[in-house]
């Protein structure tokens, strides 16, 4: 079993992926996205909960000396959408995992093409996700995180968070006379 996986389709939300950004507290730049998942997607869930217990086994020796950290305190990257965030309509029946990286991920559309376009990538679209699951022991926090490799957007959706209208749509009415004088 691999720490690396590559998810099914889920659907993207607070995606940064072209412009990287500091966490509250923090000056480390970073690109992340949060990967919503559908609860019925077995197969994806799978592919998440196996490569996270193969982290927890690499964290053993690599991590933290020997021992696996009780559960009630080791942290773990996949949550439950409907107790997690249960006034977000986007996260009602799936689970959730925030996943980040220093370096820009690949940015590709179905047919592997690479996309520049930041408005092409946004939050609230589907595609799969290409992720690496390791160990950490921070401060005396240990847990499992998890690393954002590459993008692949598959379709559009419904874009979460709001953002305001297009262009086309702010601008679309005829401007009254003497507006502009």
């Amino acid at each position: 079993m691999s720490t690396t996986i590559t998810t099914g389709k889920v659907r993207f939300s607070y995606a940064k992926l072209f412009t990287p950004s500091a966490a509250p507290g923090s000056d480390k730049l970073k690109y992340s996205l949060s990967v919503l998942i559908d609860k019925s997607d077995e197969v994806t869930l799978g592919r998440v909960r196996a490569a996270i217990e193969e982290a927890i086994v690499d964290g053993k020796t690599s991590k933290w000396g020997g021992k696996i950290p009780p559960e009630h305190k080791l942290k773990t990257p996949l949550r439950d959408g409907d107790e997690d965030k249960p006034d977000d309509p986007a996260s009602a029946g799936k689970y959730f995992f925030n996943c980040s990286s220093e370096r820009a991920p690949g940015v590709v559309d179905k047919n592997l093409n690479a996309i520049l376009d930041p408005d092409e990538v946004y939050s609230g679209c589907y595609g799969r996700v290409n992720v690496n699951f390791y160990p950490y022991d921070w401060n005396g926090t240990r847990g499992i995180a998890a690393g954002l490799n590459h993008v692949q957007k598959l379709a559009d959706g419904e874009r979460l968070g709001g953002g305001g209208p297009t262009v086309e749509k702010a601008f679309a009415e005829d401007i009254p006379d003497g507006l502009l004088d």
